[in-house]
């Protein structure tokens, strides 16, 4: 097997942590190939996502914009930014009360866990993020820590996807 040289590798790297923002997983996905199929990439990546520390969670979950903005501390690939607009969408269109209520919601949240309000947004209206988000409010730490997890998880296996039908030239197989 031919290695891989570090620009190669760095550049499968940087378009895996489009989909996590955890420079861990991105790192031990990159390793885990060759994959077989998307369900096995898929796969490997909830494997690798549930054995990460919760650092590397909380990496990961500083890659996303609060719901209802549009900027992430670390949101810096136009590619990134553009699916997670998509991904809010369901904001787009809320009341200025539902907005509001939202950015009230998100800054308490943030104070009481430690990290952003992670939901996977996609489908959503503003309306079912804000009543999952006053729901979520009631958990303790650990309990919203696995939860925000859970949620991450189907983010980045909506963005794999997303990766995968881009044209860009990201093969899982070389």
């Amino acid at each position: 097997m031919p290695e891989l040289g570090l620009d190669h590798l760095n550049a499968l790297e940087a378009e895996l942590l489009k989909c996590c923002g955890s420079k861990s997983w991105a790192r031990r996905i990159s390793r885990e190939r060759p994959f077989r199929t998307i369900e096995d990439l898929i796969k490997k990546s909830e494997d690798v996502w549930w054995s990460l520390e919760t650092s590397d969670w909380l990496e990961a979950f500083r890659s996303h914009p609060k719901i209802g903005e549009r900027e992430a501390v670390q949101l810096d690939e136009p590619e990134t930014r553009k699916w997670s607009e998509q991904e809010q969408s369901g904001v787009d269109g809320a009341s200025e009360q539902t907005r509001n209520s939202l950015a009230e919601l998100n800054r308490k949240y943030e104070k009481k866990f430690g990290f952003i309000f992670i939901v996977c947004a996609t489908g959503k209206t503003s309306e079912d993020m804000l009543s999952i988000l006053q729901q979520r409010l009631g958990r303790s730490r650990e309990e919203e820590l696995r939860v925000a997890a859970s949620e991450h998880a189907k983010i980045t296996e909506l963005r794999i996807i997303k990766l995968l039908n881009h044209e860009h030239n990201f093969n899982p197989h070389s």
